[in-house]
């Protein structure tokens, strides 16, 4: 069988799937249908219906769309029997039944940003960086009962550098799962569906990557820098890490601050516990004894911010104040004349 005669329902919503559909596409793979979420209600009132970027990319390319709220719909199933898939090709979707994913007569494949059993889950680049890895990588394998655990068919790993935050880590990989697309359907097809493909080895797996909220955001300055440092880029440019800026003064309110980008500086805070210089029968001169600095305490230098950590002064770079556009921390201090009165939490 030659590519254009294998029928290809490919399943996807976000712009991470749009790269696959479209090598399948200008590649001359026969993708005869494709499967999104419904429109999502955006706007003060939710009055207006926002397409998902692949079902934008199908449109614009003339390929039908299907949308089922529920994956199990009578009506939805008949429609997907009635393209006859081959195969169908799964990036960035939702869980299928089994009625579905077992459907085409050669299965159906996922391709998965992250190196399996590893980072099984919904965000598995957001908590790569978060982790601090300094790789991760994509995986494609055959769907069966339980999410993220079917045969592994191939994989390919993406190094992680040190300053790179989660988009730079998307767009890298949203590539390399294209690639690894296209070359596990030519698998599929040079062996007439009965592509090779391994079991997970459980043991291998060492986190979970779970649904990022609201809630998961919310920066921890009790942690190291090097942890908050990874939180933040892990995080960036969305959903954003975000956290309280506090005034001493118990009486004014808190406000909500994003932060988008920082830096380690190396310079010990010796945050959270007290710390002497000297004995206690040197202790009568108060100047023999720093103090740590409150976890949490804001210092600006040089037209430059920084946070005190559990054990060193981390910089902010990047920041977005309640109400304002993101911006750098010089300007914000344009602004934010006394940041020694004030606490992130």
């Amino acid at each position: 069988m030659e590519k254009k005669n294998l029928r290809i329902v490919f399943m996807g919503t976000p712009e991470f799937a749009v790269g696959s559909l479209q090598r399948l596409v200008e590649n001359g793979y026969n993708v005869v249908a494709v499967v999104t979420q419904p429109d999502k209600p955006v706007g003060r009132h939710a009055s207006v219906l926002r397409p998902s970027p692949v079902k934008e990319y199908a449109l614009a390319h003339g390929l039908p769309v299907l949308q089922p709220l529920k994956m199990k719909d009578e009506h939805f199933l008949e429609q997907l029997r009635s393209y006859d898939a081959d195969l169908q090709v799964v990036v960035a979707f939702r869980m299928l039944p089994e009625v579905v994913w077992a459907m085409p007569r050669f299965g159906t494949f996922n391709v998965h940003a992250a190196l399996l059993p590893d980072y099984r889950g919904a965000a598995p680049i957001n908590w790569a960086v978060i982790n601090g890895e300094t790789r991760t990588g994509v995986t494609t394998f055959f769907l069966d009962h339980d999410i993220d655990t079917g045969r592994i068919i191939a994989q390919r790993q993406f190094p992680i550098p040190d300053d790179a935050d989660v988009e730079y880590v998307y767009d890298g990989l949203m590539q390399l799962g294209a690639e690894l697309c296209t070359d596990t359907v030519d698998l599929v097809l040079s062996t007439d569906g009965n592509a090779p493909s391994q079991p997970q080895q459980d043991s291998d797996a060492h986190h979970a990557a779970p649904k990022i909220f609201k809630e998961t955001c919310a920066i921890d300055f009790s942690l190291t820098a090097k942890r908050i440092y990874d939180f933040v880029r892990g995080l960036s440019p969305a959903p954003g890490a975000w956290c309280m800026l506090t005034p001493r003064d118990a009486n004014a309110p808190a406000q909500v601050l994003k932060i988008y980008k920082t830096a380690k500086t190396g310079e010990s805070s010796a945050g959270g516990a007290l710390v002497s210089s000297a004995p206690d029968h040197k202790a009568a001169n108060t100047h023999d004894q720093p103090t740590s600095v409150e976890v949490g305490t804001l210092k600006a230098e040089n037209r430059r911010l920084f946070v005190a950590t559990v054990d060193e002064w981390l910089e902010i770079l990047e920041l977005q104040p309640a109400g304002k556009k993101r911006m750098a921390a010089r300007d914000y201090l344009n602004g934010f004349q006394h940041p020694e009165h004030f606490l992130l939490k």
